[in-house]
C-alpha cells in the first residue's frame, strides 16, 4: 500500500499531525497520482504507530483541544528505504473511456465526438491545474532536494495530459473523417 510509504516519506521532512499531512503534504502534492482523505491517513497513522514505524506525541494547547503529532521511527526509515529500493511493476490500469471507445460502434458520429470531446476537456483542464503549480523556493537543504523529485513527478503529470490531448485530438480528426 503506497499511502503507508507517502506519510512515511513525509515525515522523513519533519514530524506532522494527521491534518498537516492531509493539508499541507498530500493536497499539494501526491494527490495528483495517489489521492488519500483525512480519515485514511488518520487510520494509516494508527496502523503505522502500532506496527512502530511512527510515534505520537500528545501536544496539549490551551485554546484548543491537543493534537497528536507523529514522528518517523528508526524501524519507519528502514521500511521506507527498503520499500523505496523495490522495483514496481506496472499498476493494472482501468479506464472506463477505453472501454467506451472500444465499442463506440454503437454511438452516432455526433454521439462518439461528443464523448470524445469531453476527454478532450477533462484532460485539457488537468493539464492546466499542472502548468499553474508553481514550486516554492527554500533555503532548507532536504527540502531543496525533495522539491526537486516533486518537480520530476509534476514534469510526468504534464507530459502524460499532454500525451492523452494529443492522442484525443488525433482520434477525433480520424472519427470526423469517418463515413456514418
Amino acid at each position: 500500500m503506497s499511502l503507508e510509504y507517502a506519510i512515511l516519506g513525509f515525515l522523513t521532512l519533519s514530524p506532522m499531525t494527521g491534518y498537516d499531512l492531509k493539508t499541507q503534504y498530500f493536497d499539494g502534492s501526491v494527490s495528483h497520482f495517489w489521492p488519500a482523505d483525512q480519515a485514511q491517513i488518520y487510520r494509516t497513522l494508527e496502523r503505522m504507530a502500532a506496527d512502530g514505524w511512527v510515534e505520537a506525541e500528545v501536544q496539549v494547547q490551551t485554546m484548543r483541544p491537543s493534537r497528536k503529532v507523529y514522528h518517523i521511527t528508526t524501524l519507519g526509515l528502514e521500511v521506507l528505504k527498503e520499500w523505496l529500493r523495490e522495483s514496481r511493476p506496472l499498476p493494472v490500469e482501468r479506464r472506463p473511456f477505453l472501454v467506451q471507445l472500444y465499442f463506440a460502434r454503437h454511438l452516432t458520429k455526433e454521439e462518439l465526438l461528443a464523448l470524445l470531446g469531453d476527454q478532450l476537456r477533462l484532460h485539457q483542464e488537468q493539464l492546466a491545474v499542472y502548468e499553474a503549480i508553481v514550486l516554492p523556493e527554500t533555503a532548507d537543504a532536504i527540502m531543496q532536494q525533495q522539491l526537486r523529485f516533486g518537480a520530476m513527478t509534476l514534469d510526468y503529470g504534464r507530459r502524460n495530459e499532454q500525451m492523452q490531448i494529443e492522442w484525443l485530438a488525433a482520434t477525433i480528426d480520424q472519427v470526423e473523417g469517418y463515413e456514418e
